[in-house]
């Protein structure tokens, strides 16, 4: 008599994402909402000059804590004071942004069954440094608007493409974040 001995799982892996345990993700958070409640949090240090150094610690996800361990450096050019060793604040930004909707298009690539063979997004924006240095309060010391470029290439139909971008510009937070106000609370503490 043969003994049947089972075959452990494969993932199903496409553009690097393990769609099986993205699907049992999705299903946890669709039978429990609180196994979808992220909070996330950095801690920034002034390094000296115009330089920062920020420390991610960790992050919590559906009630449990996820311990890391990054540090994320920031500079200014050297026309706003800095020595430009590190991207600053506002390549910062769209980095994060650009990073965020990049894992939407992977994910949402790889849950359809597309393989990419490019993804670049290229974003940009202007801000009138009258407004960051306060010389006229009719000028905003931020963007009016960041205009951004993706370029995707797959085997998926161009049709596939646009209702996967359709959803990263209705589902990406970081997106969601630049585009929308979000309340901000400080708190200051002089020690």
């Amino acid at each position: 008599m043969q003994k049947h001995t089972s075959v452990p799982h494969q993932a199903k892996v496409i553009n690097g994402i393990d769609t099986d345990a993205v699907k049992e993700l999705i299903g946890k958070v669709a039978n429990d909402s609180a196994e979808g409640q992220t909070r996330w949090k950095v801690a920034t240090s002034w390094k000296g000059g115009a330089q920062t150094e920020t420390h991610v610690d960790g992050y919590s996800i559906g009630g449990e804590y996820v311990k890391k361990d990054f540090t994320i450096r920031t500079d200014e050019p050297l026309e706003l004071g800095g020595t430009n060793n590190h991207a600053n604040p506002q390549e910062t930004l769209m980095a994060a942004l650009n990073a965020c909707m990049t894992v939407g298009y992977v994910v949402g690539c790889a849950m359809e069954g597309i393989e990419l063979e490019e993804l670049r997004i290229e974003t940009e924006g202007d801000i009138d440094l009258r407004g960051f240095f306060g010389l006229d309060p009719n000028v905003k010391p931020g963007y009016d608007e960041i205009h951004y470029t993706v370029q995707i290439r797959g085997n998926g139909t161009e049709e596939q493409f646009r209702k996967i971008h359709e959803n990263v510009i209705a589902t990406s937070p970081n997106r969601f974040n630049v585009a929308n106000p979000i309340r901000l609370k400080s708190e200051l503490v002089v020690t």
